[in-house]
């Protein structure tokens, strides 16, 4: 009998090994000391992990050209925050390679050795961003938690998840985290034109967007902080290229004559002078005339 008890309870317990191993377990803390930077994954079991990046961009602050305005708002803010101060969460919207994924990085760059962190999230998975604001809100450090391209469809789920974490939540925010979010929307989410036969006018001019419309800004409006990100202009993408093949250390003249396969480079992407154009220019040039 007592045998046979052992047996059962033997088979019990590994039934439940392996019933715990497939169920999603809490997320854990890694070791923060092996990195600055982190992306979130979650794995098909549902388990999410910190995985640690360990060679994020080596991009500075000075390397970005042309977007003085954004690069100051973004630094100010990203000031405050490492130094303790109040600060906004950040949407960046615009064009696309004109420097907004690239802001992020640089800022991390510029302001890890004092403390500052950033986490890299799915937009997929920020269903799960309560669960990792609440492992890092009793850290020293201070964590960006960066979204790139974020943007939702009708019908997603996530984007009321994100709204109740930037505000609305019935939990105070965490002073240790702030959300960057890049996004090629301003609203975050697709408009359509039969939305333009919910707004109200009153009798005395007043304009009201209907539930519908006022839904979709509600969560942008969330961000205390927009930046604006604009198509550069011939000469702006010009000065960019300039400044790539610089750091690849092409001479002023070599530069100058490189303007018209800068040009002809950009008509053969559709026209398009965005910075990562121009960056990828100064790669094949740099590649083809041995620069390193």
């Amino acid at each position: 009998m007592n045998d046979s008890m052992e047996r059962l309870i033997s088979r019990v317990e590994a039934l439940v090994e392996r019933i715990e191993s497939v169920l999603p377990q809490a997320l854990r803390a890694p070791d923060w000391s092996e990195a600055i930077a982190w992306r979130y994954r979650r794995r098909a079991s549902g388990q999410g992990n910190l995985v640690p990046v360990r060679h994020t961009a080596s991009i500075r602050l000075a390397d970005l050209q042309e977007i003085e305005d954004q690069k100051d708002k973004i630094q100010r803010n990203t000031e405050q925050f490492v130094k303790g101060l109040p600060a906004n969460n950040v949407l960046l919207t615009g064009a696309r390679g004109t420097g907004k994924s690239s802001l992020i990085k640089a800022c991390l760059n510029e302001y890890a050795p004092r403390g500052l962190r950033l986490i890299e999230i799915d937009k997929d998975d920020i269903i799960d961003l309560p669960d990792i604001v609440e492992l890092v809100s009793s850290r020293p450090e201070k964590f960006m938690v960066f979204c790139d391209d974020l943007s939702f469809e009708d019908g997603e789920s996530g984007y009321k998840a994100l709204k109740s974490i930037l505000d609305g939540s019935v939990a105070a925010s965490t002073p240790n985290v702030l959300i960057y979010a890049t996004s090629n929307r301003r609203h975050l989410l697709p408009e359509y034109m039969s939305e333009n036969l919910s707004y109200q006018h009153t009798p005395d001019g007043e304009v009201h967007p209907g539930e519908v419309v006022e839904e979709k800004i509600s969560l942008s409006e969330r961000f205390g902080l927009w930046v604006s990100f604009y198509p550069f202009s011939q000469d702006e993408y010009l000065t960019i290229v300039a400044q790539w093949l610089g750091a690849y250390g092409v001479p002023a003249a070599e530069i100058e004559a490189a303007r018209p396969a800068a040009l002809l480079w950009s008509l053969e992407r559709g026209g398009s002078r965005s910075g990562r154009v121009a960056y990828q220019f100064a790669r094949d040039y740099a590649g083809q005339h041995g620069r390193t």
